[in-house]
């Protein structure tokens, strides 16, 4: 909910889902500019979510950065792989996360 009120003060409309199976189905009906996903939910992971999103005809185009406290580099290499964007430690420093969007957009 943080980072939705500091993307919605940089003037950024924000859609949310409560899980990777929902973040999936609303990529696919919204089509946003960019999916900002944490890498631990229920369900599909943020992981094999990304996966769905960048290997789906509909949603291969839309940038994926994932989050997670996991600091390791064999998180960051998968996360690459399975066609995340960009990959940031939690917390998020949010001027950093600003930056890697206007970056992207």
């Amino acid at each position: 909910m943080l980072l939705s009120a500091v993307l919605e003060q940089e003037g950024h409309k924000v859609v949310t889902a409560c899980d990777g199976e929902e973040a999936v189905a609303k990529a696919k009906s919204e089509l946003p500019d960019l999916i900002i996903m944490d890498v631990v939910m229920p369900g599909l992971n943020g992981f094999q979510a990304t996966r769905a999103i960048t290997n789906d005809e509909t949603t291969w185009h839309i940038p994926v950065i994932l989050l997670t406290s996991k600091d390791m580099d064999s998180d960051r290499v998968w996360a690459l792989r399975q066609g995340a964007t960009a990959f940031l430690n939690k917390p998020v420093d949010h001027a950093a996360l600003i930056e890697l969007i206007n970056t992207l957009g």
